[in-house]
């Protein structure tokens, strides 16, 4: 049997660990279009604040140690054309510019995620930069450490832009984060959580500019005016962090795609093509907390999917979980972590659920030292499903997120949660840890 894997990022990856760890006679061909395998793009921002003190840390595995797996790797290799009807992919060596076209019995689509571009005036200024792949974050820390770059505007308040206005803030710039939407973080936290992160912001001297809209930008010699739908911005640089979109252009009227062009895979990773098999950012994924399909481009996502091709390679035999989207993040000495929708995101849906927010101390207050930890769990009216819960803390609560992504993996209730055994020493604990509280008050809640 002939695989053909496309791109060897962490989906990609994983994908041809597994097949030749568990296919010792499939011929592996892998065809990366980059110079580079296995970059965690998210340790970028702690490179650039310096965190990080080598930046080929960030690399997890490489061409060598994949050859020695058994697989062909082909760097600098794009495929520009792929015909699922008669099983073939066109190559392109884009260091000799030489062309070849390869046969395949299954084909592994593992082809990634691009940053979303938006078409606005002015955008192709060279100081408006990316944040996705190790080229833009040798660009990023070379950024960093230049003396002239003093104002730094970050336009996208997510994950990825939150790191980094941090990470430039550390450094010593001045930093501006501006995005469209009400809060910074919108997606993953609720507005208790996130206005807590523009204070800790602002606290450090960051303009936290939200519910603004870049319209165009104006370039000079002396720096990129960003003009907004309220107010015009000045800076030495511009990081464009508005969200990712799937590459899986070599698909179009092939296979079946979400509306965003996300691929459509069932429960073993394959594709409406069930020789073509699919994983990481350029699929949809299942959301456990409403049973649909999901794009949610994550490093976890995607080497887990990965890593189920090469059980279901050859017949189904692990059936993928689907995803709570469970993540975490560090800001300065605050912790945060979610799994599952927020409280607002169920009402976008129209979900008919309920939540509440509390804060409770992590263990007893005897203790020579304490952290409170706010706390928000959202569930299904009804049901008491769990839906989704958030923590925010000084102390390290993400292992609580973890806990909090099998209840709702596993369609656990309130009454599930407020009363599951869970260890008591006062060191780590209180007699019922604080996610049984918070599963208790929201009965409480509930019931009235």
């Amino acid at each position: 049997m002939k695989v053909i894997i496309i791109g060897a990022t962490h989906a990609g990856t994983a994908a041809i660990k597994s097949i030749t760890k568990r296919h010792s006679d499939v011929e592996v061909d892998v065809y990366e279009k980059n110079d580079n395998v296995s970059f965690l793009s998210c340790g970028i921002a702690l490179t650039v604040q310096g965190e990080v003190k080598n930046i080929k840390d960030l690399f997890y595995s490489s061409p060598e140690i994949l050859k020695e797996a058994g697989a062909n790797i082909h760097m600098n290799h794009e495929v520009t054309h792929v015909d699922t009807t008669n099983k073939t992919v066109d190559i392109l060596n884009l260091v000799t510019n030489e062309t070849a076209t390869e046969s395949y019995d299954k084909l592994v689509a593992t082809t990634g995620s691009w940053p979303v571009v938006p078409p606005i005036p002015g955008i192709d200024d060279k100081r408006i930069v990316l944040s996705k792949n190790y080229t833009h974050a040798q660009e990023l820390i070379r950024h960093a450490n230049d003396s002239s770059i003093k104002r730094v505007v970050i336009i996208g308040g997510g994950y990825i832009g939150t790191e980094l206005v941090e990470a430039f803030n550390v450094k010593g710039c001045e930093v501006t984060l501006i995005d469209n939407q009400p809060t910074v973080l919108n997606r993953y936290f609720d507005d208790e959580f996130t206005k807590n992160v523009a204070h800790l912001f602002t606290s450090h001297g960051i303009a936290v500019e939200t519910g603004k809209t870049v319209q165009a930008f104006e370039s000079t010699d002396e720096a990129i005016i960003i003009k907004t739908d309220d107010g015009d911005f000045s800076a030495d640089l511009v990081v464009m962090s508005v969200g990712f979109r799937p590459t899986t252009q070599l698909f179009q009227d092939q296979l079946e795609m979400t509306q965003n062009g996300a691929l459509i895979v069932n429960d073993y990773m394959q594709t409406s093509d069930p020789d073509v098999f699919a994983a990481g950012d350029s699929v949809a994924v299942h959301y456990n907390p409403t049973g649909e399909n999901a794009y949610i481009p994550l490093a976890t996502n995607a080497v887990r999917q990965g890593t189920l091709i090469g059980y279901n390679l050859v017949s189904p035999t692990i059936k993928y979980m689907g995803t709570q989207s469970t993540s975490g993040l560090k800001l300065y000495d605050l912790n945060m972590a979610s799994s599952g929708l927020t409280a607002s995101h169920a009402k976008e849906l129209g979900l008919d659920a309920n939540s509440l927010t509390m804060t409770d101390n992590f263990r007893p207050e005897f203790m020579s030292s304490t952290e409170p930890v706010l706390m928000t769990i959202t569930w299904e009216k009804g049901t008491q499903r769990i839906l989704g819960v958030q923590l925010q803390s000084k102390y390290d609560i993400s292992q609580s997120a973890n806990t909090a992504s099998v209840a709702i993996q596993n369609r656990m209730t309130l009454t599930d949660l407020a009363f599951v055994d869970m260890l008591f020493q006062p060191w780590f604990d209180r007699p019922f840890n604080y996610l049984n509280l918070l599963a208790q008050a929201a009965l409480d809640k509930d019931e009235n």
